[in-house]
């Protein structure tokens, strides 16, 4: 388990550095084409959306957030799925911690390899 909880953790903590945003073709893999997620507003997003979000995002001149991720955990849900659980925050320039927030990921392996199918973020309690 500990090898499909590095393999996920390497994934998902990719998609917060600024050069998988900046690469389309990377984050078409990285996402599956079914993919959906309900962000930390309760708002739900499709790929397209979220492709697009990612994209203007990594170019933008702030650049993506410095996301501290911490406390993973994986479950198998079968054999070639997977939850991925863990909590993450936004690391300001002051290096002050905010927007805590619990994350789950549903991963499916698929023929390319591991993609993330669903995603969720939930404001957290400070501190954690």
């Amino acid at each position: 388990m500990s090898e499909l909880l590095d393999e996920l953790r390497r994934l998902e903590v990719e998609l917060h550095h600024p050069g998988a945003r900046l690469d389309e073709a990377r984050l078409r893999g990285l996402l599956h084409a079914d993919f959906h997620e309900v962000g930390r507003s309760g708002r739900a997003y499709d790929r397209a959306t979220v492709l697009r979000f990612l994209a203007a995002q990594g170019a933008g001149a702030e650049g993506p957030p410095d996301v501290v991720p911490d406390r993973f955990a994986v479950r198998a849900l079968g054999p070639a799925s997977a939850l991925l659980t863990y909590r993450a925050a936004h690391r300001l320039p002051d290096g002050s911690l905010t927007r805590h927030t619990l994350r789950s990921s549903v991963w499916l392996r698929e023929s390319a390899g591991w993609q993330l199918y669903y995603h969720q973020g939930t404001p957290a309690e400070v501190p954690w």
